[in-house]
């Protein structure tokens, strides 16, 4: 068992485990680099509510609850209903809301990254921006396993980038501008006891709260977007930039489209 000495924004909630002894190394490296406990060896009397832990090959992120659970993951594969073809057609509402004429794509809030690899399967350049070091190691352990698919490599196709950082910052240092950016911010809960908040985002809730800052990253968006600055938000939600220039609905959620130029 190990213990690291500096704070990070996890420490007391967030702890590594090794469940396989062949794992030691990149166990005791991911605790080093998010600066929180390595154990190998899990009883009740530790503190922390979240471990990360290494599981049937893929990084996951498991609530201490819950502790038979697979727990949370990355998740490579296509979501229900989507295409499982490369490219995938661009259909549906989240295709319409990016447009026909784009083709880069920043995803500047990439969460659990299942809309970044829709867009990636459907032929979209995509580049991520995801600031919480805890995220983003389950997302590129998540890219890692989509590199190594069988269609992906046949294809000799490149998993996308994935940035470090508060795309507020990263923004506006881009020479080139994008197509469109994307945001899916975390918007607080209707209720309290929403019986219609997925498990991933209560985990991420608990872990990093709510962003408060999407105004001002929508701001930066539409002074960096060469187009279009599409942001996803729950039905129930206020426009976070003012009326939009247009609206896509889906189940329980929409797509506002702010046009650029």
């Amino acid at each position: 068992m190990t213990h690291q000495k500096r704070e990070s924004l996890y420490f007391g909630k967030l702890a590594v485990t090794c469940e396989n002894s062949g794992n030691l190394f990149a166990c005791q490296q991911l605790a080093n680099r998010l600066a929180i406990p390595c154990y190998q060896v899990v009883n009740a009397d530790i503190a922390e509510a979240f471990v990360l832990t290494w599981r049937n090959g893929a990084l996951k992120l498991v609530d201490r609850e819950f502790p038979k659970q697979e727990g949370l993951a990355v998740d490579i594969q296509p979501r229900p209903g989507e295409q499982r073809s490369y490219p995938a057609p661009k259909k549906g509402p989240l295709a319409l809301a990016l447009g026909r004429k784009t083709q880069t794509i920043i995803d500047a809030t990439t969460g659990w990254a299942q809309d970044s690899l829709h867009m990636f399967r459907m032929g979209f350049d995509v580049l991520c921006i995801e600031r919480s070091p805890v995220m983003r190691e389950l997302i590129q352990d998540g890219f890692n396993r989509l590199s190594q698919l069988d269609w992906v490599q046949n294809l000799q196709l490149r998993s996308p980038q994935l940035l470090a950082g508060n795309a507020i910052d990263l923004l506006p240092s881009f020479e080139q501008k994008p197509d469109c950016i994307y945001l899916d911010p975390m918007f607080p809960a209707k209720r309290k006891k929403s019986a219609l908040s997925k498990k991933s985002m209560r985990v991420l809730r608990d872990l990093l709260g709510d962003d408060e800052d999407r105004t001002q990253l929508f701001e930066t968006a539409m002074k960096t977007a060469g187009k279009r600055v599409v942001v996803k938000s729950p039905d129930y939600a206020e426009p976070i930039g003012g009326k939009p220039n247009e609206s896509i609905h889906g189940k329980l959620l929409r797509y506002d489209i702010y046009l650029t130029h």
